[in-house]
């Protein structure tokens, strides 16, 4: 089936599924739009149903508000669906969106690609149309900075709309998660997260603990890899983190990583028994009640209602 404007339209409609979202979870051929919400200026109003219900972008200037897990962006674009070095891949999400600065990076880093080996990228989540918090999944994603991209390399072909929205990610990982799976991590693997961490403009790059570890083993010592910062969930993916756009200063940036390749102490840490076989607490913590609007910048409010 091919991708039409029509189908991203439908896309935008939403993704009703509950519970995290990760690279390799299907998306929906049949998405539905979400009802309305019967009172939507109530205070207790979750903030990811109101931001889970903006379908397209502000109009106006670009900028991002508040902190990558607590905030908002207006004038956002989306990624083509396709171009020569790209596929965005499960278009129901709708998070195909982000600020300029990231849609012109991810172009110029999809464009660098095949030089390191890499043929084109499969971009998974980015933000939805005017960031904030998000329905199922992520909790940052938020200030349309952040971007996935897949741990498979574009193949030589368009996919088709099922596929985008039903074939999995690539587990790198071993099954005993102590490091990658030598029959499926490749140089081109370590040579496309090197690319994008060298980039001036990239903050962090999340991967899972076993990925760090391999390029420690690979590369360790190279100044890029202080970059590169361990976190489960990252087995599909790695995950790209812009920093704040030059003279917004309504975002947040993060302090910047610690000095050193972090190869050591701190990267063995992640591998400890206390961290990959936790003992459930005692006592199950109570949920924590969803984020409201009134604890994003005040913007955020302003940017959900603009036309």
């Amino acid at each position: 089936m091919p991708i039409t404007p029509r189908l991203v339209l439908a896309a935008a409609l939403s993704f009703l599924a509950g519970g995290p979202l990760q690279a390799q979870d299907r998306g929906t051929l049949t998405p539905k739009p979400l009802p309305p919400l019967a009172n939507p200026d109530d205070p207790a109003t979750p903030a990811k149903a109101l931001f889970g219900r903006a379908t397209g972008p502000t109009g106006g200037p670009a900028h991002a508000y508040g902190s990558y897990a607590k905030g908002c962006f207006s004038g956002g674009e989306a990624l083509s669906v396709d171009g020569a070095t790209w596929q965005v891949m499960r278009l129901s999400r709708n998070r195909m969106w982000g600020t300029p600065p990231l849609v012109d990076f991810l172009e110029r880093l999809a464009g660098q690609a095949p030089r390191v080996g890499w043929p084109g990228l499969l971009v998974g989540d980015m933000s939805q149309p005017r960031g904030g918090p998000m329905l199922t999944g992520h909790a940052s994603h938020q200030l349309g900075l952040d971007a996935d991209i897949w741990l498979t390399p574009m193949p030589d072909r368009r996919l088709t709309r099922a596929e985008r929205e039903e074939m999995s990610a690539t587990n790198v990982v071993r099954a005993d998660r102590l490091d990658i799976d030598p029959q499926v991590w490749t140089q081109q693997h370590h040579r496309i997260i090197r690319l994008a961490a060298e980039q001036p403009e990239v903050a962090r790059i999340f991967v899972n603990p076993a990925i760090k570890r391999a390029l420690c083993r690979e590369a360790g010592g190279s100044r890029w890899l202080s970059k590169v910062r361990p976190m489960y969930g990252h087995n599909y993916h790695f995950h790209i983190r812009l920093a704040c756009p030059a003279g917004q200063g309504a975002c947040d940036d993060q302090a910047p990583p610690p000095p050193g390749d972090g190869c050591g102490e701190e990267l063995a840490y992640w591998f400890s028994d206390a961290v990959l076989n936790p003992k459930p607490p005692k006592v199950k913590p109570k949920p924590r009640p969803p984020m409201t609007l009134a604890a994003l910048p005040a913007a955020c409010r302003a940017v959900l209602k603009a036309p």
